[in-house]
């Protein structure tokens, strides 16, 4: 089945340090495997998976007119996403952030907000929605509970998928700045943190409940190393992880995303489709950014039989 993606809001350039057990202390150095950049961010990272995955990807958000933006750019065509709808800021820098991988694969961040932060609803073209089988919403805070509410309504009346993935951290505030969103959101994708964080329960099945009662359609939470869990007004059910080598989990929840909503494309139920963004989260969790190696639809499902 033909998947056209419109993927709207966070792009980031990720720059990946492999290697990192601590920070060295004063001016002095360290040596370290490598040094690597890829596109990320809840609207860019998952548009570079679903394209791998074989669908057609736009992007729409804001970049600066630095050479970080002209770097993003440049590595979002190479995996064939149409940058078309990235518009230029020139008072802002680009979204970035240094992820120093340590050798289980986790990491913290240094993050700049930068051009993301300047988004509007102005940005996006009037024909954002043409052609379109799937919006995916990355970063909804930032355009505001009622313009991402507005964007997402004229999507589903145009009877296109809709898909929101939440940047920010599970602040109980955060539920309510977006609150107008989720009636319009068709699949609601965030983790296992957010939930409990945006909700107050002390379950998981309990937060993803809350989050369908309050409008979601469906949920589909990322939990790590557990997988995933899938809530609809009827159900919730736990999907299992795969059991892979990690090198760097960095842009496994947006791995997820794209597996899942390619799943959906493909006319599996929302955990059979969970089960595709687990498998499609393992294969990334392999290598640096979701942009490592040379993994597609096949390789993932390849990953998937293997279970």
């Amino acid at each position: 089945m033909s998947m056209v993606v419109a993927a709207v809001g966070v792009h980031v350039l990720d720059t990946h340090v492999l290697g990192i057990e601590s920070i060295p202390a004063g001016s002095e150095g360290q040596l370290v495997e490598t040094i690597r950049m890829s596109p990320a961010g809840t609207a860019g990272g998952t548009a570079v998976v679903l394209s791998r995955l074989g669908a057609t990807v736009r992007s729409y958000g804001a970049v600066g007119t630095d050479p970080v933006g002209d770097t993003l750019l440049a590595l979002l065509r190479r995996e064939g996403v149409d940058v078309a709808g990235l518009v230029r800021k020139d008072a802002a820098q680009t979204s970035a952030s240094v992820l120093p991988v340590r050798p289980d694969g986790a990491r913290p961040a240094w993050h700049c907000i930068g051009a993301n932060g300047a988004l509007t609803l102005d940005d996006l073209p009037a024909d954002v929605l043409d052609g379109v089988t799937h919006l995916h919403l990355g970063g909804p805070e930032f355009l505001g509970g009622d313009a991402a509410a507005d964007l997402l309504a004229r999507a589903q009346a145009a009877g296109i998928t809709t898909s929101v993935d939440i940047l920010a951290p599970g602040d109980p505030g955060m539920l309510d700045w977006i609150a107008a969103a989720l009636p319009h959101t068709d699949h609601l994708l965030p983790n296992d943190e957010q939930v409990l964080g945006f909700t107050g329960a002390t379950t998981l099945a309990e937060g993803a409940r809350a989050l369908v009662a309050a409008g979601a359609g469906c949920v589909a939470v990322t939990q790590g190393a557990r997988g995933a869990l899938v809530a609809t007004a009827e159900t919730v059910t736990e999907v299992p992880a795969y059991a892979v080598e990690v090198v760097d989990t960095t842009g496994c929840g947006d791995a997820f995303s794209a597996g899942y909503l390619r799943g959906l494309a493909l006319g599996r139920t929302p955990v059979e489709a969970a089960a595709l963004g687990c498998a499609t989260a393992a294969q990334v969790a392999q290598g640096l950014g979701t942009d490592a190696g040379d993994y597609d639809l096949a390789a993932v499902e390849a990953l998937l039989a293997r279970a």
